[in-house]
């Protein structure tokens, strides 16, 4: 397999300091559409049947929100269930979390909110769930800890952590997909850049280990995906 390559000089092209624009809504709501149609929804609601009960309320932390098209699947499922959640959304590009607000007006379950991943404004323990989805490859394997670990400090009762695997399958497929539906310029760079700037699975491990992480699951996911996560006994 290739090795890793990130190079912090070099951010992906939503990552970059920019006005709200026609082209960073096309690219996120094309990253909508993969997420629901190539497996990340799927892996959430698996963790919500798994972690939330229904009649329960719960606070939730999703960082690396981008879109928020996760806090929206999640406050439509629960809604179904007569789930109250409060969640709180953080991003650090402000044009991201700009559109991010205006595409949730009709959740108000849902606070946006910009900052860091890596030190994140919470005391320990402050919600009961948090998620981080596809955001640890935008990341240094020193700031991928740092995130990890603050995920774990902000958790009273479960974490998950999930992101894409690198390999040569998810490098063919990720190829394929932006060469045939997704060719939007910055959707196709960016997403071919992801599978390189990606984790494999015993690197991804690994950060969970250096975050000092204990009793912790990892596993794969359809469709080249992994996640890492915690649960309280």
């Amino acid at each position: 397999m290739k090795p890793r390559e990130f190079d912090p000089a070099e951010p992906e092209l939503m990552d970059r300091p920019q006005p709200v624009s026609r082209e960073l809504e096309v690219d996120l709501n094309n990253l909508v559409r993969i997420n629901r149609n190539f497996g990340s929804h799927r892996l959430i609601r698996r963790f919500l049947r798994r972690w939330l009960t229904p009649g329960g309320s719960y606070r939730i932390l999703d960082l690396c929100t981008a879109s928020g098209d996760i806090p929206r699947l999640m406050v439509d499922w629960s809604r179904r269930r007569g789930i109250t959640l409060a969640i709180e959304a953080v991003d650090f590009q402000l044009s991201t979390v700009a559109i991010a607000r205006r595409w949730s007006a009709d959740y108000p379950e849902i606070t946006f909110r910009d900052g860091d991943a890596r030190n994140v404004e919470g005391e320990s323990g402050a919600y009961d769930f948090v998620f981080c989805s596809l955001a640890l490859h935008h990341f240094s394997e020193e700031d991928a800890v740092r995130v990890l670990r603050r995920c774990r400090e902000l958790a009273r009762r479960a974490v998950l952590v999930a992101d894409l695997e690198r390999g040569p399958l998810a490098a063919v497929g990720v190829w394929l997909m932006t060469a045939v539906l997704y060719r939007e310029p910055m959707t196709k760079q960016d997403a071919r850049a992801s599978v390189r700037r990606a984790f494999s699975f015993p690197e991804f491990a690994d950060l969970a280990r250096r975050a000092d992480w204990q009793d912790y699951r990892h596993a794969r996911f359809a469709i080249a995906r992994q996640a890492v996560w915690w649960q309280a006994p």
